[in-house]
């Protein structure tokens, strides 16, 4: 383990005071590297998190550029930024938060041709993505890579979010494609059909990073084989155990 830098050690003085991380885990994030699906509601603040707590190395993949709508939530992008590739945005104000990250900029759509290839490059993966398509081809190439997949999703007032660890053993170790085996998009169900609350991506970020970071150090219980509902309406979390299907198309032997 390398030695943490006198800046590390005042940059990071309230990780190392926890026994739970010290030393030993803020070096486990500075050598990490993660891959974000998505640099938008999710990503913006999942991204500034993982950034402020030291992951290393973060790659960022999205096509888009920011546009004003987007501002109403998603807080790695300001107004200077509409019309720039929301990889450049994010990556400047990761460096203008904490310059000591290195991030990857992907500005290309992860497809079935590149998603091993980039997954194969990182310990864990976190999906921000807003499509059903993205989503269960994360699951499927992490399922085959064995690398943890910590998704998230949002829409409206409600959010949800867990762990993917199918590759372990056990029947409490669910796919996505166990509990979403359906591969066809819901009609008007984006955030551009149905609206999403502001602050609604901020909660569910800012949760997806921790489960990042429990994974990373091995704090805590890992999200793996439970979901977790936020309403945001009703200030109400719900968690239920999710268990592996015998019929899935992805992770049944």
């Amino acid at each position: 383990m390398e030695e943490l830098t006198d800046n590390q050690i005042e940059r990071y003085a309230r990780h190392l005071v926890l026994p739970e991380i010290d030393e030993e885990g803020q070096a486990k994030l500075l050598a990490a590297k993660v891959l974000i699906i998505g640099a938008g509601g999710l990503g913006s603040p999942l991204l500034m998190y993982l950034a402020a707590a030291g992951i290393g190395t973060l790659y960022i993949a999205d096509v888009d550029e920011v546009d004003l709508s987007n501002l109403q939530r998603q807080i790695a992008h300001g107004t200077d930024d509409v019309g720039k590739a929301k990889v450049r945005s994010a990556a400047e104000t990761i460096s203008t938060l904490n310059p000591e990250i290195t991030t990857i900029e992907i500005r290309e759509k992860i497809t079935t041709e590149n998603a091993a290839h980039w997954i194969g490059q990182v310990d864990i993966v976190a999906d921000g993505s807003d499509n059903l398509a993205t989503r269960q081809l994360m699951n499927e190439v992490c399922f085959r890579r064995k690398k943890p997949l910590v998704s998230a999703a949002i829409t409206r007032f409600d959010g949800q979010l867990t762990t993917f660890k199918a590759f372990e053993p056990g029947e409490d170790r669910p796919c996505y494609c166990c509990l979403f085996p359906s591969t066809e998009e819901v009609e008007g169900r984006s955030c551009s059909d149905v609206g999403v609350f502001a602050t609604l991506p901020g909660v569910m970020g800012s949760l997806q990073a921790t489960e990042v970071i429990k994974e990373i150090t091995g704090v805590g219980k890992s999200m793996a084989g439970n979901l977790l509902f936020y309403d945001a309406m009703e200030t109400r979390f719900s968690t239920f155990a999710v268990k592996r299907s015998e019929n899935c198309k992805v992770c049944s032997s």
